[in-house]
């Protein structure tokens, strides 16, 4: 039996896990969400009824800034892996004000080119500030760690839209609110800054002879991240490459699902007539999202079924549920339950593909992984945007294009749900 000692304590190892590093981190993604997800509120707004854009001309804008981002998220993390993730997300955070400057735009093309821009700058910044998340946060504790992070990077996409639907009911013109999210923006830029950068990870194949972990580190890992044999250097070992492929497939798919939400803003308005009512859609959203990610990150057990059943299932349910709302008469207070539901899904997913992804690639590998997980989603929202705005064209009703989102992903959580089950922790 090991003696105790004082940093064996139970509250120790309680907090254990909440460093300045993971601080610095969550709260810069904070700050980042309170400022471009203020825009993202408000450029559907902006592009159809201030520039008088066709809805689906607005699908071709999300559609345009998310198949591009994707190159851009595999880009991002391979440089991070290379030269060190803090000064690639530090270079593509202090673009993505890009977003705000796009309300200033008088026409829908200038708009939609300043949208897009910012938008790439996100994706690029995204997967080494994830695998900035994963060095400074043990394997036991990642969840937890990934989950602080999902909460803060919501909780100011909650604050982001509280404050748009206060600024909207008071009357404050569209092009001054895009303004003002510059200032979070750069705040955001400024606490990546103070984060402790962190050499480039050696890749498992790399490391010096004789450099191993201790038995602690080791047991931690669950031996994920020893070298491989002969001359194969996969991205994860044997008993995970099932569920390295199938998470990835999964991920494209419901990103075939996935929408920007200005889509459902755009819905909410069209029943209410009211912006700030609109905008009441994104904070119930946001708000449950935040709350989600600090629960469902306290354990990983059994997160691939969490994953599938709380994440792409849940949401799958959640975009039905509007495409029902808009077929009926129901009362239009019953769409902001429903975005709950999608909240939910959101903030299982966020904390727990990255997490689980992290527990699985190789040593070395992790921007790349996080970088291929961006991509591969930022690939299906391109589709899924452009089939989202056709259908409705089509049709000129929200049913086909909810229906066929939310189909789409339960779909994915049939896939995910298929892998012969594995511990990843």
């Amino acid at each position: 039996m090991l003696p105790m000692t004082p940093t064996a304590t139970p509250a120790s190892t309680e907090v254990s896990w909440l460093t300045r590093q993971v601080l610095l981190i969550s709260f810069s993604a904070c700050c980042a969400d309170l400022g471009y997800q203020a825009v993202l509120a408000i450029f559907p707004l902006f592009l159809v009824i201030t520039l008088h854009a066709p809805i689906w001309l607005f699908a071709v804008a999300t559609a345009i800034s998310y198949g591009p981002g994707a190159f851009f998220g595999v880009l991002g993390g391979k440089l991070g892996d290379r030269w060190g993730h803090k000064p690639v997300a530090l270079g593509g955070n202090l673009l993505i004000p890009l977003l705000s400057l796009s309300g200033l735009a008088a026409a829908p093309a200038a708009a939609i080119a300043l949208f897009s821009g910012g938008w790439w700058a996100r994706n690029f910044r995204s997967p080494p500030r994830r695998a900035m998340m994963s060095q400074a946060a043990s394997a036991e504790n990642r969840g937890r760690a990934f989950g602080f992070l999902h909460a803060l990077d919501i909780g100011g996409g909650f604050l982001a839209a509280t404050v748009t639907m206060l600024l909207l009911w008071a009357s404050t013109p569209l092009r001054n609110i895009f303004l003002i999210t510059i200032v979070p923006l750069l705040v955001s830029s400024l606490i990546l800054a103070f984060t402790r950068g962190q050499a480039p990870e050696l890749k498992a194949e790399e490391k010096p002879k004789g450099a191993g972990q201790s038995a602690r580190e080791h047991q931690s890992a669950g031996a994920l991240r020893e070298p491989p044999t002969g001359n194969q250097k996969p991205e994860t070992l044997p008993e995970h490459r099932s569920l390295y492929r199938r998470l990835l497939l999964a991920t494209a798919l419901y990103g075939f699902s996935s929408f920007s939400f200005g889509f459902p803003i755009l819905t909410v308005y069209q029943r209410w007539h009211s912006r700030p009512m609109a905008v009441l859609a994104y904070v119930v959203f946001f708000g449950i999202s935040a709350l989600t990610g600090l629960y469902i990150g306290r354990s990983i057990k059994g997160s691939v079924k969490t994953l599938a059943l709380g994440g792409y299932l849940a949401g799958g349910v959640g975009t039905a549920g509007l495409a029902v709302l808009w077929a009926t008469d129901i009362n239009p207070l019953a769409f902001y339950p429903v975005v709950g539901l999608m909240g939910l899904s959101l903030g299982v997913i966020e904390t727990l593909e990255p997490t689980i992804l992290s527990l699985i690639v190789r040593r070395g590998r992790t921007g790349a992984g996080m970088g291929a997980l961006t991509a591969t989603r930022s690939l299906g929202l391109f589709l899924a945007n452009l089939i989202m705005g056709l259908l409705y064209y089509c049709g000129a009703t929200w049913i086909w294009s909810y229906g066929y989102a939310a189909l789409l992903a339960i779909v994915a959580a049939v896939i995910l749900l298929s892998v012969r089950q594995v511990e990843v922790a």
